[in-house]
């Protein structure tokens, strides 16, 4: 037997004592040609297994060339098929079994032919040795990649797909029994998901199907979930790098269209009960892909929906998305606005959902957290993104005015942000200036706050003005011993009997919202009670301060006492000139933190 290349004077691929046997003195008769590469062969073996080749033979019984086109596999599995059909041995693995099944199909060497031939063999391979492994799973259905659509036909991708889902089951019973013996936490996730980076080697439809099949089978969803991230990660590694804060980027002409669809799809994979399982971190870096690849608004909003549910959990570093549009602002804005939108959409619908004069609304603990936190975290993103030059007015206003007014506690954030963007912006004129402050609340401002605001001359006049006279009225209060909120609670007592007259749904939205502003107020004078304790606490320290002075000559007398004593006394005097010096910086200090300057 002789095994022929395109070359002349190519030497036989493989030559063995039992084909030298059989075919030493019988001359090839049939070239079978398969991706241009010549195979000198004996139609004999041939036609004894493979249907193909014996109905072609059949047709022309002088057929002495023949060229197989679109085998599976190519030269290299058409030679392992042909080794087959000559009787001689070498090894089905994982990595030769996908297109040897395949090339088994084209070449029907089905049992119709003869007993235990290859489609079987491979078929016995797959049942036995693969589908008994996750990872071999993977391995083969990697290889059907190349194969099809034969290897859908023949349903080689369906059964992998069901032992990779079957199998990751095993596992997690397995594991859920191993973590039991696991004390650290690492040592926890290890068990958990210790098979997520073997489905990272497959495209994205067939991993699609996959991930499908383990959500209908019941594997957890925060492997699922790990599974996706570890995926994202591998596929996405330093996407959109180079075009960050490039001002002449034009990345969309350099993102390719697989990289959008993985997005998209992985978007579609995420589950769709409200858990925590999916890191809000996770969140916002698909939100920062799928505006580089520029993912379809579906995909975004999604993603944005998402994000909104739990933005009380995220963080500063999250909100700053950098803007991939030339000439706009270094951040993308309108994305977070959106974002905060779904936030409030979300709390308003959760508010509607409670009943009864029992529900607290938005001022119960759960709403009122979190709207508080949300607030303060925007304070802190309008103070990050208001040095950026290109950022327009209106894009500003917008991020303020979407936060309700009981967002706020205090406006000292506000405050800060605002006087940060005056300040990055000096070509504003009056209008614009009285436009943007009038947001501010002199009457949510801290003591500091409204020192510094006081001695600003970026504000508006009218502003100073209304701020010193609320800081006088708050001053001529605390003296008189008065509290701010007798008339706010008398005024809402009165406004809760004139509410009987309404009708019941009217007066419980009426409570309820007396209810809020109520628990803000207290809120407020919390933060000016901490501010007159905090003020008080530095009165003391000076009056302290003063009699030590007296006590000088005695100190200078017991000098000489020992060094026993010295250590101790050097330490409180050291003790005590830190908290001075600390005392003091932190009230210079408040007050410079309010400003850019």
């Amino acid at each position: 037997m002789v095994w022929e290349q395109s070359s002349p004077t190519a030497t036989p691929k493989f030559s063995t004592s039992f084909a030298n046997r059989i075919f030493s003195d019988v001359a090839g008769d049939i070239t079978i040609i398969v991706d241009g590469e010549s195979f000198l062969l004996h139609k004999f073996p041939l036609v004894a297994r493979s249907g193909k080749i014996r109905k072609l033979v059949a047709k022309n019984a002088t057929l002495s060339k023949l060229e197989l086109t679109n085998l599976p596999g190519g030269s290299e599995t058409f030679e392992l098929a042909a080794k087959f059909c000559y009787g001689m041995n070498f090894e089905i693995t994982t990595a030769n079994v996908a297109p040897l099944r395949c090339a088994a199909e084209y070449l029907e060497m089905s049992e119709d032919y003869r007993d235990e031939n290859l489609i079987e063999r491979t078929e016995t391979y797959l049942t036995e040795v693969v589908y008994q492994s996750l990872e071999k799973s993977v391995e083969v259905l990697s290889a059907c990649e190349n194969l099809l659509p034969l290897a859908d036909e023949i349903g080689l991708l369906d059964r992998c797909i069901c032992a990779i889902a079957r199998n990751a089951c095993k596992e997690q019973l397995a594991s859920g029994l191993s973590r039991l013996e696991c004390q650290s936490l690492e040592i926890k996730d290890r068990c958990l998901e210790w098979w997520v980076e073997d489905l990272s080697v497959l495209g994205i439809d067939f991993y699609h199907r996959v991930i499908s099949a383990m959500g209908n089978s019941g594997v957890r969803t925060d492997s699922i979930v790990a599974s996706m991230m570890h995926y994202a990660q591998t596929s996405l590694k330093g996407i959109g790098t180079p075009q960050i804060w490039n001002p002449a980027r034009t990345n969309t002409t350099l993102i390719e269209n697989g990289q959008r669809t993985i997005v998209e799809c992985l978007v579609t994979l995420l589950p769709t009960e409200k858990s925590s399982c999916i890191p809000l971190s996770f969140l916002f870096g698909m939100t920062r892909v799928a505006i580089m690849v520029d993912a379809s608004l579906a995909t975004r909003l999604e993603l944005e929906r998402r994000i909104g549910y739990r933005l009380e959990m995220a963080l500063l570093d999250d909100l700053l998305i950098p803007s991939v549009q030339t000439g706009d602002s270094l951040f993308d804005v309108d994305t977070i606005h959106r974002i905060l939108v779904h936030f409030l959409h979300r709390i308003e619908e959760e508010e509607n959902e409670e009943s009864g004069y029992e529900s607290e609304g938005l001022g119960s603990p759960g709403h009122g957290s979190s709207l508080l936190k949300v607030g303060r975290l925007i304070d802190a993103y309008l103070a990050e993104i208001a040095p950026d030059p290109y950022l327009s007015l209106a894009k500003f206003i917008s991020m303020i005015e979407v936060l309700p007014d009981y967002a706020r506690v205090i406006d000292d954030g506000l405050y800060r942000a605002i006087d940060i963007y005056l300040k990055a912006h000096p070509m504003m004129n009056e209008h614009e200036c009285k436009k943007l402050c009038k947001f501010i609340d002199c009457q949510k401002l801290s003591q500091e706050a409204c020192n510094h605001a006081a001695q600003n001359d970026r504000l508006p006049v009218h502003l100073v003005v209304r701020v010193l006279y609320f800081e006088q009225l708050r001053l001529k209060n605390a003296l008189s011993g008065s509290c701010g909120g007798d008339g706010l609670l008398s005024q809402k007592m009165s406004s809760g009997v004139a509410s009987a007259a309404m009708s019941p749904r009217d007066t419980y939205a009426s409570l309820r919202r007396e209810n809020r502003e109520l628990k803000l107020e207290i809120s407020r004078m919390r933060v000016r009670l901490s501010d007159l304790e905090k003020e008080q606490v530095v009165m003391k320290q000076g009056m302290m301060d003063k009699s030590r002075q007296g006590k000088t000559l005695l100190t200078s007398i017991s000098k000489g006492i020992g060094r026993i004593g010295i250590f101790n006394n050097g330490q409180q005097v050291n003790k005590s000139g830190k908290k001075l010096k600390a005392a003091t910086q932190g009230k210079n200090g408040r007050s410079k933190r309010l400003s850019v300057s």
